[in-house]
């Protein structure tokens, strides 16, 4: 039988914004090598300086709710590829318009976890995003 082969790779490049590109990177290293992952730590220092504990404690609490909440597998990509997933893109999108538009952020996060009870994952992509524009390092996937 021949069956479509999964594309899991879409042709979406990895975000320009740096915030994004840090975001990314610790989302693959918690996904693959567990919520204290200490590269992902690292990462989250080096970008937000020495007020990084509150984004790296939203990132972590995140990603637990989201494997709390979910009811399908949300595909990451290996830290080293360049492109990002339809899962990590939407995402990225999700977070960047958690606050200006929470009921899109709602349906974004519902689509890729397969629930339709997702309001922990809203209200806490919410908080990371606010975080990110506190720290003076807003969340824009395609920005600077």
């Amino acid at each position: 039988m021949n069956q479509p082969v999964q594309e899991t790779f879409a042709d979406i490049a990895a975000p320009q914004g740096q915030t994004a590109r840090i975001l990314v990177f610790a989302i693959r290293r918690m996904a693959t090598f567990g919520l204290n992952d200490a590269h992902a730590a690292h990462a989250t220092l080096s970008h937000f300086g020495l007020s990084y504990r509150r984004p790296l404690i939203l990132i972590r609490t995140l990603m637990a709710e989201m494997a709390r909440a979910s009811r399908q597998t949300v595909m990451v990509a290996p830290c080293c590829c360049a492109r990002i997933t339809r899962d990590e893109a939407s995402l990225l999108s999700a977070l960047s318009s958690a606050n200006s538009d929470p009921a899109h952020a709602h349906f974004l996060l519902a689509d890729l976890m397969g629930t339709p009870d997702c309001l922990g994952t809203v209200t806490t992509a919410q908080a990371l995003s606010q975080a990110c524009q506190d720290l003076g390092k807003p969340l824009a996937m395609f920005g600077r």
